[in-house]
């Protein structure tokens, strides 16, 4: 008979499971501060439990790990937890003072320190990208995986530019139709699709969150002025009835901010595996708005799955919006054509200018692999 694994993430939780326990086999206890709970701890046994990152009081740890559990120290002069048991949001990477001291910059100033090309930092940093995995798996585990789509785009998009507006409704309409929006979490085009996706519980906001955010068209020269503007919007209309989206961004592009629109924000370390847990999300298909190298890369690693997909269930549809800059300025679209052939997938890539026919594309019966 298989274990059962509880994962233990705040001490109320603990405290609520302790009483009940003769045996922790099968805790995950996760970065909690249990100095005050060594009674309770040496009166069950520990075999087999996992305490990742807690803290102890002294006579407990060698106790513990001398009974079975196994304990994973805390790792020191971090500006992060490595083994964080939830996703990000904005408020956290934010905080509430000067974009050059929040935390996600502080974590990005490590990123690109000697400390993080330590081996100690490089343990650091892969606890941590496994930990939010796991973390982005609690949070879609009551999705169907069909129902995520994936909005891709270029950085550079400015907040006043009509293709701004249009990712930011097409970000709604996706939403509105019950799909879960996914993007890479920078700014530009991808902050359009979590915006949008943000305000669907409000059909009528949008234009005046548009006007809102593009008073700071882009976050250069002033990333507080950009931040600033996102928290007007976040606070004329409440994160708490806000319609739900996920981003996946990295601090290996940490020059480039998080948007503050997306709900659940599975920030990484590793870009190779970031791109990967970002396409391999979006089963529901993905929409490429315009964009430069990142995105060029983003549509062919996508083909790449569906070209040797074992069977048509695995295919899912791709949708370049942007017909002239598909086919003239960057051609990616001939060459999809060229590479799909008679394939399978060859039903499952279009090329259009229209965000509505993006959005139908996706959220019809045919849209939608099975």
């Amino acid at each position: 008979m298989s274990r059962r694994l509880l994962e233990i993430e705040t001490l109320a939780t603990f405290d609520a499971h302790i009483r009940r326990a003769r045996r922790l086999n099968g805790w995950f206890v996760s970065s909690l501060d249990l100095t005050d709970r060594s009674d309770v701890l040496l009166a069950a046994d520990p075999s087999g439990g996992v305490f990742l990152g807690c803290q102890f009081a002294p006579e407990v740890e060698d106790r513990l790990r001398a009974a079975g559990a196994l304990l994973f120290p805390r790792l020191p002069d971090l500006p992060f937890d490595p083994y964080r048991p939830r996703l990000y949001d904005a408020v956290e990477l934010y905080s509430s003072g000067p974009a050059r001291t929040s935390p996600d910059t502080l974590i990005y100033a490590w990123a690109r320190s000697a400390a993080a090309t330590a081996l100690s930092g490089a343990l650091a940093t892969t606890l941590h990208d496994h930990a939010i995995s796991d973390a982005l798996d609690d949070a879609t585990g009551a999705l169907d995986p069909r129902t995520v789509v994936g909005i891709m785009g270029g950085h550079a998009l400015q907040r006043t530019d009509p293709a701004y507006a249009a990712a930011a409704r097409l970000g709604s309409m996706l939403t509105a139709a019950g799909r879960t929006v996914l993007t890479g979490g920078g700014p530009g085009a991808m902050e359009a699709g979590n915006l949008g996706a943000y305000l669907s519980p409000w059909p009528d906001a949008l234009d005046e969150a548009l006007t809102m955010v593009g008073s700071v068209p882009g976050y250069r020269p002033d990333l507080d002025a950009w931040v600033g503007s996102s928290y007007a919007v976040r606070e004329r209309w409440p994160a708490i009835q806000a319609g739900s989206s996920l981003s996946i961004p990295t601090w290996f592009y940490g020059h480039e901010p998080s948007n503050l629109f997306a709900t659940g924000i599975a920030k990484y370390f590793a870009n190779a595996l970031r791109e990967d847990t970002l396409l391999h999300r979006c089963r529901g298909g993905i929409v490429y708005l315009p964009g430069q190298a990142g995105t060029v890369q983003e549509i062919f690693q996508a083909v790449t799955e569906n070209f040797y997909a074992a069977d048509r269930s695995q295919i899912a549809p791709l949708v370049l919006v942007g017909v002239d800059h598909w086919t003239e300025r960057l051609p990616a679209w001939p060459l999809l054509q060229r590479l799909a052939g008679e394939r399978p997938m060859a039903e499952a890539i279009h090329c259009v200018d229209d965000i509505a026919e993006a959005a139908d594309l996706l959220v019809s019966p045919a849209g939608v692999s099975s």
